[in-house]
């Protein structure tokens, strides 16, 4: 099994743009509306009364949209995001255990899991001296050690902060604010932090070509 750093372009990704986005997008965006929509499903679609609630009828579909989104992901496109990939892993985990024990708690910790397994993996490969992002994103551009380990540090404290910021909002907010929370502001966040690290990735960036002839 093939795995590709998400920003690692293959000759696929380019010829599939849209395909590669949805396959990112589709299981998110299922799960909103599933859960937005979970009675109506129930009434046309009775089995998933077996799943529980809409949360869990939510999940369910969440589950079998993520499997669906990564096989096609690796027959059409060749190989599996390894951000994805992590995260279905801990999907189908924590989705099973909700609905196997009836308990939204493990769903909802979800995402906190995910980032909070980044956050610490990048911060602690800093401690034993490895830049764990240089190793994935070093396809796409070209940094110094310096800027490597900057972008790292940003990046753990970034994945950190997503966990503390899932936790606070599933505690203290509706099960609706949350799964919209989920796909409407996660996304968000995380796009214009990447757009705020491009001077330090600009600043940072070496030519390896330019670098050859000296």
């Amino acid at each position: 099994m093939t795995t590709e750093s998400d920003i690692t372009p293959t000759t696929a990704d380019r010829h599939h743009p849209l395909l590669k986005l949805a396959l990112e997008l589709g299981p998110l965006l299922i799960f909103f509306f599933a859960n937005l929509r979970g009675p109506w499903l129930v009434e046309k679609f009775p089995a998933l009364s077996e799943l529980g609630g809409p949360l869990f009828v939510a999940t369910g579909l969440f589950m079998a949209a993520t499997i669906i989104s990564l096989v096609v992901s690796k027959i059409v496109l060749g190989h599996l995001p390894i951000m994805p990939f992590v995260s279905g892993i801990v999907v189908v985990i924590f989705g099973s255990l909700s609905i196997w024990l009836q308990n939204e708690t493990f769903i909802k910790m979800k995402p906190t899991i995910v980032n909070a397994l980044f956050g610490v993996a990048l911060l602690g490969g800093l401690a034993f001296g490895k830049s764990l992002l240089g190793y994935v994103f070093n396809a796409a551009f070209q940094l110094d050690a310096e800027g490597w380990r900057k972008l790292t540090i940003r990046w753990g404290i970034f994945f950190l902060f997503l966990a503390v910021l899932n936790e606070v909002v599933w505690r203290n907010f509706s099960d609706d604010t949350w799964v919209a929370f989920k796909v409407w502001g996660t996304m968000p966040i995380t796009i214009i932090f990447t757009l705020a690290q491009m001077p330090l990735v600009l600043k940072h960036s070496i030519n390896l070509e330019t670098d050859g002839e000296k």
